[in-house]
């Protein structure tokens, strides 16, 4: 009797916000067909949603939400792509512009329809100094629920990151959803670095330095591991965007915990969805490089340039670049009278334009603000511009996901040296016929010494290992071989069932 008063407000909760489902979907067919009306679009025509908060921002996750779209509009005449957006503050027409100025894709606005989010601070960084991971998941399902009361398609795809959004979408919309993961919001690799008490970005030195709070956080690492495999198994098909990523979302998929298996059984949350039990794996799609333009330079008498493509988040470690180009100049002195260092990247939001400063001012610091340039924003013909002057490119991120930056680095003749793990250790920056495609380091002081060992090739050696890692990434990671692997993952069945 007590365990069934335990329940019974959670079953009525339960019901009410099912009966609001309906209503909501009931709602939903005026809002379809205004939609349609509006983009005088047919009736029959189905919606495809890609859940991208940050769709204006620039960056190698844009590139493949918009090269996804673009293959649609060829190939699907019949589908209108719907991007749920935060960003309020840029209209329809401008992120077109954008992102034919930053990426050259050319959009068609008659089939792309744009839902604004008012409220993706709550997925904002700085909206949760502590307990980050949680409060954006939580941030990300209120932002689904916005999604799905403003329009419902009828496929849902996350190309962000947000796996707990997935509840909302099946549980308010009841539609299929999928989708393709840069990065898993948590990892094994992050457990293990609270576990070693190794201090990163995410794993500052006050708990890396306590026992007792890394034991706390190890143990709030444990449960939201547990509820982000639950999650990601909602979907009905999973895109990764390389072999590092799909190690570690295959396992994530693969993961259980009995404790806590009793825990949700015995808890209000076992009336809501269930896992998916058939989606075992994920398939890797490697994300598009545009390197048609980029396998056109010229790759002899390039000027002592070290670029950086990455956007300014805290992750990417930018840094690291620094100090290691500070290094570079110290051990070998030769290098500080022609060589600077390029960085260059998008800025999301003012946190991002506060790292930027404070990147200004680690390089006076250094003493080394005469040699370097930070250049936000900038449109893609002035990247195109300096990489083709370039002759080395970084990526200092660690367990980047994949790094498409470093794929445009070596499309366009730029010798990269990168950190040694993720993508560009594992799929990118690998052996060609057993020869180098470019360089790995993992300290500031092997990135400095990677740094010399590429600026002092000879002619014949340096000319050599540029032609090689062009070929391999204009012919492994082409617009052609991401929009193949992408049709490949079925999203279509669920658009037009048989």
């Amino acid at each position: 009797m007590k365990l069934s008063l335990y329940f019974l407000p959670w079953i009525a909760i339960w019901l009410s916000l099912k009966a609001y489902s309906i209503l909501l979907r009931s709602k939903n067919r005026k809002r379809r067909s205004l939609v349609l009306d509006s983009l005088a679009a047919s009736k029959s025509a189905r919606l495809v949603g890609f859940f991208h908060p940050y769709c204006n921002a620039g960056g190698g996750g844009e590139r493949v939400l918009w090269t996804a779209i673009a293959a649609l509009q060829r190939t699907e005449p019949d589908v209108v792509s719907v991007v749920y957006s935060g960003d309020i503050d840029a209209s329809k027409s401008e992120i077109i512009s954008k992102v034919k100025a930053r990426f050259d894709i050319a959009l068609n606005p008659a089939t792309l329809h744009f839902v604004f989010l008012e409220s993706r601070w709550l997925v904002e960084d700085k909206t949760w100094p502590r307990f980050t991971m949680l409060g954006q998941s939580l941030g990300s399902m209120y932002m689904a629920y916005e999604a799905m009361s403003k329009l419902i398609p009828d496929l849902f795809i996350d190309t962000m990151g947000f796996a707990f959004s997935f509840h909302v979408v099946d549980f308010l919309g009841g539609i299929p959803v999928g989708a393709y993961v840069h990065y898993p919001t948590i990892s094994t690799d992050m457990l293990e670095r609270v576990r070693s008490r190794k201090t990163s970005h995410n794993n500052n030195d006050s708990v890396s330095s306590s026992g007792i709070k890394s034991q706390a956080k190890l143990f709030y690492y444990r449960v939201f591991m547990y509820y982000y495999a639950r999650s990601i198994r909602v979907a009905q098909f999973l895109m990764v965007n390389s072999s590092w990523t799909k190690n570690h979302v295959d396992a994530i998929l693969q993961h259980s915990d009995f404790l806590l298996d009793v825990f949700s059984n015995l808890s209000p949350l076992v009336v809501f969805n269930s896992p998916n039990a058939e989606l075992t794996h994920a398939d890797i799609v490697y994300p598009p490089c545009d390197t048609r333009e980029m396998t056109r330079f010229v790759l002899e008498n390039r000027e002592k340039i070290v670029i950086s493509i990455a956007q300014f988040r805290p992750e990417k470690d930018h840094a690291a670049q620094l100090l290691a180009f500070a290094q570079l100049l110290e051990i070998y002195p030769e290098h500080s009278a022609n060589t600077r260092i390029l960085l260059l990247g998008g800025c999301r939001n003012q946190g991002d334009a506060d790292r930027v400063n404070d990147l200004r001012r680690l390089a006076k610091g250094l003493k080394i603000e005469d040699r370097v340039e930070f250049i936000v924003n900038a449109p893609y013909p002035e990247m195109l511009s300096l990489l083709s002057k370039a002759s080395i490119g970084m990526n200092t991120m660690v367990d980047e996901h994949f790094g498409i930056n470093v794929v445009e680095y070596m499309a366009a003749g730029v010798i990269p040296v990168v950190h040694a793990s993720g993508g560009p250790l594992k799929d990118i920056v690998v052996p060609v016929d057993g020869e180098p495609t470019g360089y790995h380091a993992d300290t500031p002081n092997t990135f400095a010494e990677a740094l010399h060992t590429a600026l002092t090739l000879s002619s014949a050696e340096d000319l050599a290992i540029r032609r090689r890692a062009r070929s391999w990434a204009a012919q492994r990671f082409s617009e052609e071989e991401f929009e193949k692997g992408w049709h490949a993952s079925g999203w279509r069945r669920f658009v037009f069932p048989q």
